[in-house]
């Protein structure tokens, strides 16, 4: 998609949108440059979940995405 295509979609979808949140969301990112913005903080459980994920992959624990799209479908039931 080229960047007139995609302006003109991002133009068509705020018009469109009844979404407060989105919204002002949109336009902070819009008001900011990138160094502007803050890190997003990770609760402890979250940083947890972060560290075992690291130990996993030293370990050599890991799936190909085959193997992860296959464990997700059967997790959903699919």
């Amino acid at each position: 998609m080229s960047e007139v295509e995609l302006k003109k979609r991002l133009i068509s979808r705020i018009q469109r949108s009844r979404n407060p949140s989105l919204l002002r969301e949109a336009f902070r990112l819009m008001g900011t440059d990138a160094a502007d913005l803050e890190p997003y903080k990770l609760t402890k459980e979250q940083q947890a979940s972060v560290n075992r994920g690291k130990k996993d992959v030293k370990a050599g624990r890991t799936l190909t995405e085959r193997e992860a799209n296959k464990a997700a479908d059967e997790l959903l039931g699919k």
